[in-house]
């Protein structure tokens, strides 16, 4: 049988790959991309100037300071009580200098499960390898140079392909490639072997991507080393070592880890599908805990929603379902003008289209919508939880 469907399934592919019109579309190889040493590269922002330290006097917290005391007391009863705290945030949380503050949560027990885009984990790699980030995308962009730098995409890809091909998800596999300063690379003829003795196997095409990357590239078997003297501030580094889960929502051509002969999508795709799984199973655990939502007016509603309905689906099949959970937005947008508390606006008002507002009311719970800085909110948290 299994022989029968092997020749089944080649004859399909022989049938595929000679129709005439099967790829009609002229395509931009990105092998022709000419790449750049990051070091080349002015970056606006240096992790040791930018860094907030946790344990300094936040600002005043002005008129989200009740918001913000609300949400500590929901993270100390969810934590009681063994329900989930997630924190979702997007990159400008870290150029603003909070990972150092995200870890400290991680570490003292208030946060479960933290959650990026692509671009949360690009400017933390840069920042753990390099000590800097952040470039021009106005001044780039015209030059053909905006995310075109060597050490970025390549070890950012390599990462993803590697931890694909051991089942790890894209958060999990960035976090050990910085806190273990690099990874090891199987030998080629072992993948070879796994791959013709086990073709039916999940992880098989795993494997075959990270091959097929190794022999492109003449990457030997053996330890890939890269070190990461800034690691220390590294949220999806120091979440590994807290065996703390992160999860990474990333979009295809989203990133500038695109911009590079080493993109990886399969690998890209295949991590982040096992984080949105990583990310459903947290929200199961939500009722009566506590997400949070900082500066991802996109990615994390879009992703949120899916799971809370994936989770319910779940948790109903045995007659339970996501309840009494709080959600906390912050965002310096105004919200559209709408008062959110009096329920969602009709089609006619602007603010019905707003994501970052309207997913989450939809998401039932308790709902607080802080409009404010993402630093003054985030550290005056975690000086409220701490007090």
């Amino acid at each position: 049988m299994v022989i029968q469907k092997y020749d089944l399934y080649n004859s399909i592919l022989i049938y595929r790959f000679n129709e005439k019109d099967a790829m009609p579309y002229p395509r931009l190889e990105l092998d022709q991309i000419r790449v750049y040493p990051l070091k080349e590269r002015y970056s606006m922002t240096q992790i040791e100037e930018i860094v907030v330290d946790p344990d300094s006097p936040p600002p005043p917290p002005g008129d989200v300071g009740e918001i913000i005391k609300q949400t500590a007391v929901l993270i100390r009863s969810a934590r009681e009580r063994g329900a989930s705290v997630m924190l979702t945030y997007g990159a400008h949380l870290l150029r603003n200098g909070m990972g150092p503050t995200l870890i400290r949560m991680m570490e003292e027990g208030w946060i479960t499960h933290l959650a990026t885009n692509g671009a949360g984990i690009i400017h933390d790699w840069e920042y753990s390898f390099l000590g800097r980030s952040t470039e021009s995308v106005r001044e780039n962009t015209p030059k053909g140079q905006f995310g075109t730098w060597d050490e970025t995409g390549k070890n950012i890809n390599l990462a993803a392909a590697i931890g694909a091909a051991d089942d790890l998800g894209f958060g999990e596999s960035i976090g050990r490639f910085i806190w273990k300063d690099g990874a090891t690379l199987p030998l080629s003829e072992e993948l070879a072997h796994a791959i013709r003795n086990n073709p039916w196997r999940k992880r098989t095409p795993a494997l075959a991507d990270l091959l097929q990357l190794m022999i492109r590239f003449d990457l030997p078997g053996g330890p890939y080393t890269i070190q990461h003297p800034w690691k220390k501030y590294s949220v999806p580094g120091n979440a590994y070592r807290l065996k703390v889960p992160f999860t990474v929502h990333p979009g295809i051509g989203y990133d500038i880890i695109s911009n590079h002969p080493y993109f990886s999508p399969a690998a890209i795709g295949r991590g982040g599908g096992i984080d949105f799984q990583t990310f459903a199973a947290s929200v199961t655990n939500l009722s009566s805990g506590v997400y949070i939502s900082v500066g991802s007016a996109i990615m994390s509603p879009q992703v949120f929603e899916k799971a809370m309905s994936c989770a319910n689906n779940v948790l109903l099949q045995k007659g339970k379902s996501v309840r009494d959970h709080a959600i906390l937005i912050v965002d310096i947008q105004d919200g559209g003008g709408w008062d959110w508390t009096q329920g969602e606006p009709p089609k006619t008002n602007p603010a019905y289209f707003l994501r970052f507002c309207k997913s989450f009311y939809r998401m039932g719970g308790h709902l607080d919508y802080a409009c404010a800085d993402n630093r003054l909110v985030v550290h005056n948290l975690y000086a409220a939880l701490k007090a």
